[in-house]
């Protein structure tokens, strides 16, 4: 059962809202840090900012509590929330510069049929192509929405389920699955794509022509 579960403001960085909205949080569920057995996170991809920031606070309030972590990707989460027993997901989110990050999972929402990849969207569905039909998958994440668009082109009448939060659907897969825990030092964050940092300095240690 999720007790609480808050949706933060977009508009202020993950690093400034995320502190106060914990203790919103807490207090909300009439408890403390300290009342907790299990964390959860999702661990990417997405801002890598905003990805260093959550799993910093998770791992030092899991290190301070001696609590373990299941860390989950965005990609099983927002999949498990669009389960369908008798088609494909395909979990898009948006993933800037006209891409998404983009992977193809099985009806239960736990396996991946398609490993995760960052492209274009016409890219996505023609590496697809030999394994599912458009009009057979259910798409599901704020990338779906954002390129719908690309999506009908392919399919003609598309199935894209509305975004959720994952909060609460993280941690109800947590304490469904305790033992996925780990030490809060051995999480990994899931970027899928280098970092604009990383391939500027490639760019830049590529011999002359």
């Amino acid at each position: 059962m999720v007790r609480v579960e808050l949706t933060g403001d977009v508009a202020i960085t993950h690093g400034q809202r995320l502190p106060l909205e914990l203790k919103r949080a807490l207090d909300a569920a009439s408890t403390t840090i300290d009342g907790l057995d299990l964390f959860a996170v999702v661990a990417g991809p997405g801002s890598f900012t905003g990805l260093r920031v959550g799993i910093a606070t998770i791992q030092g309030l899991a290190m301070a509590e001696r609590k373990r972590v299941v860390a989950l990707s965005a990609f099983e989460v927002l999949a498990r929330a669009a389960m369908n027993p008798h088609r494909p997901i395909g979990v898009w989110i948006d993933a800037q510069r006209g891409e998404v990050f983009a992977a193809l999972y099985a009806p239960e929402g736990r396996d991946a049929l398609i490993e995760p990849v960052s492209a274009a969207p016409d890219a996505v569905l023609d590496s697809w192509e030999e394994r599912a039909d458009p009009n057979e998958i259910t798409f599901v994440g704020d990338g779906a929405v954002h390129y719908r668009d690309a999506i009908a082109t392919r399919a003609a009448h598309p199935s894209i389920v509305a975004v959720p939060p994952l909060a609460g659907l993280a941690g109800r897969i947590a304490a469904a699955e305790p033992a996925r825990a780990i030490l809060p030092h051995a999480i990994v964050p899931i970027y899928v794509r280098k970092s604009d940092a990383e391939l500027a300095r490639a760019r830049r240690e590529q011999p002359a022509r």
